[in-house]
């Protein structure tokens, strides 16, 4: 980039403010979630809980589809348009959910934000294309630190809005989409130098073609596989906690936000100013292990915990966990070509659609089946045994590469 340090780092700013947005808007409407999905289905918890996990698939279904699309776009004209363009229509698609009042439209709006949903993948590539490799680990945590920042910000703001109106929290999150938005008119050049620009491939975009020019990277393909594995797991968190909440403790919508911003501060703290020093001491792999087996404990612990105050006090070391994903992100980056730096990360955002189309239903599905009047076992924390399983099959592929690569060719 030619841009200097004080641009720069603006730029830089308005990527983490976009994230930290993203988040806040996620955040903001999952206090709401349960008593909104009763009210426009008529249906109870367990029944709601599963709408909810269709609307977050049928988003999902469509940011796989998408984001190769997205990140060969990106690669092709820049990663500016593609932010503004995907804020533009996020701010939309709240404006759109504040004013639905039947669950199809709610699917409709779930429908035209999983096509746009490119801020994440687009911002991951920003970043990279300011980096140098070894400051990717630390500001991919920084990124991790904003994500988790919104989740303080929101579930507190959609908690309180929510007194207001079951509708509130949608009209804040487009405001603040839209407020984002402007800034980054103003604040954000262009990252992609015209030379690394490549022609948009069709063949590239194609969610599932798009892997194979990826998969013969050293190292990728693996990486991949525990990144989607990893992300089905971490998916259990948007998808049931708000259910599982008011079903294992009798929360409410203000202690369901509560709970989502201390989740929300803890690794926010842990991105910020944990993620770099164990890259530092432990190095890029035993930092992504560490992270892993610290979500197998945490899903093992809410899967039995049967009081609402202990889920409160153990929620620092669900922390833990969130030095897997940043460590990950540095690994595949590092192991990517720089002109490929943007179809890397539209591969893994579908990666991560692909674990939001199945784990939602998987989860909800599990939760639905245990909580339902007349389960013959009443288990809300079900699905988080689901995910301790699936985690542990996640750290079983990451530690059989080095053995398998050490084996003699045949």
């Amino acid at each position: 980039m030619s841009e200097g340090p004080m641009r720069q780092n603006l730029a830089l700013s308005f990527i983490l403010i976009t994230v930290m947005i993203d988040a806040i808007g996620i955040g903001l409407i999952y206090p709401v979630m349960p008593d909104l999905m009763v009210e426009v289905t008529g249906r109870s918890l367990a029944d709601a809980a599963i709408w909810g996990g269709v609307l977050t698939t049928a988003f999902a279904v469509m940011q796989f589809l998408g984001s190769p699309v997205v990140g060969n776009l990106s690669d092709r004209f820049g990663r500016r348009p593609v932010l503004l363009v995907s804020l533009a229509a996020m701010a939309l698609d709240y404006v759109l959910m504040a004013l639905a009042h039947t669950v199809w439209l709610l699917l409709i709006g779930r429908v035209i934000a999983g096509i746009t949903a490119a801020t994440h993948s687009t911002a991951n590539a920003y970043v990279a294309d300011i980096s140098t490799p070894d400051e990717r680990g630390r500001r991919f945590g920084l990124i991790g630190a904003a994500y988790g920042a919104g989740f303080v910000a929101g579930p507190m703001l959609g908690g309180m809005l929510a007194g207001i109106d079951a509708r509130a929290p949608f009209w804040g999150a487009a405001l603040l989409a839209a407020a984002n938005l402007a800034f980054g008119l103003i604040v954000l050049p262009e990252s992609l130098a015209a030379t690394l620009r490549r022609p948009f491939s069709p063949v590239r975009a194609n969610p599932l073609a798009s892997f194979t020019a990826i998969r013969r990277l050293p190292g990728l393909k693996t990486l991949l596989a525990v990144t989607f594995l990893y992300a089905v797991t971490f998916n259990v968190w948007p998808a049931i906690w708000s259910y599982f909440g008011k079903a294992a403790f009798g929360w409410d919508a203000w202690r369901i936000g509560i709970s989502l911003a201390i989740f929300g501060i803890c690794m926010a703290i842990t991105q910020a100013t944990l993620v770099q020093p164990a890259i530092s001491r432990f190095g890029e792999r035993r930092t992504a292990l560490i992270g892993m087996w610290g979500e197998t404990l945490t899903y093992g612990f809410y899967a039995i915990v049967t009081s609402g105050t202990l889920a409160l006090a153990f929620t620092p070391v669900t922390a833990i966990g969130g030095l897997a994903g940043p460590a990950l992100q540095a690994m595949m980056s590092r192991a990517t070509p720089e002109d490929q730096q943007g179809e890397l990360q539209g591969i893994a955002a579908s990666l991560n659609a692909l674990a939001m189309i199945l784990s939602p239903l998987l989860m909800t599905a599990i939760f639905g089946h245990f909580t339902r009047p007349g389960a013959a076992f009443h288990w809300p924390g079900a699905p988080f045994l689901a995910a301790a399983l699936l985690m542990v099959a996640a750290v079983a592929v990451f530690v059989a590469k080095p053995r398998a690569a050490a084996r003699p060719r045949p």
